[in-house]
């Protein structure tokens, strides 16, 4: 709900300018090591073109040497945190509802997996500056709510 409006018209635009994706979204710099291994902050690994390699709950990339030290803290430019939001092309929408679902997709609890399952491609546009947060857990809907009530 506290998503800026230019943010769901660039995630619009990516199908614009590719049209070899079946999908959009948004991304962001993981600041902190909290937000990393939180597992209801869903992370995106992207190839060389901005497209979804894989999406998680678990903390990706995984550092081997650096977190065999420590958990504390993580390196700039770690992760990317998944922005949940998404543009569609209309013909995989159709096509989206007869696709199986994927044994990761089952697993992570992550829709946006059975399209890279099946070879469809996701383009992600990753922004550098601070999106809110989206509401994920009981927390964060009244987080919202009270951010709504002092309005």
């Amino acid at each position: 709900p506290l998503i800026p409006v230019d943010i769901i018209n660039l995630v619009a635009e990516i199908l614009k300018k590719d049209s070899g994706l079946a999908m959009g979204t948004a991304a962001i710099q993981i600041r902190d090591a909290e937000e990393f291994f939180n597992p209801n902050v869903v992370k995106v690994e992207l190839n060389k073109r901005n497209e979804a390699l894989i999406f998680s709950r678990a903390p990706i990339p995984w550092d081997r040497d650096l977190f065999a030290k420590s958990k504390e803290s993580i390196p700039e430019d770690l992760g990317l945190r998944h922005v949940g939001i998404y543009s569609y092309r209309a013909s995989f929408l159709k096509q989206y509802p007869h696709l199986s679902k994927s044994p990761l997709e089952t697993f992570e609890s992550l829709e946006q997996l059975r399209a890279l399952w099946h070879g469809y491609k996701i383009g992600v546009e990753i922004f550098n500056r601070e999106i809110p947060p989206g509401v994920d857990t009981f927390e964060d809907l009244e987080r919202v709510r009270l951010y709504f009530g002092k309005k």
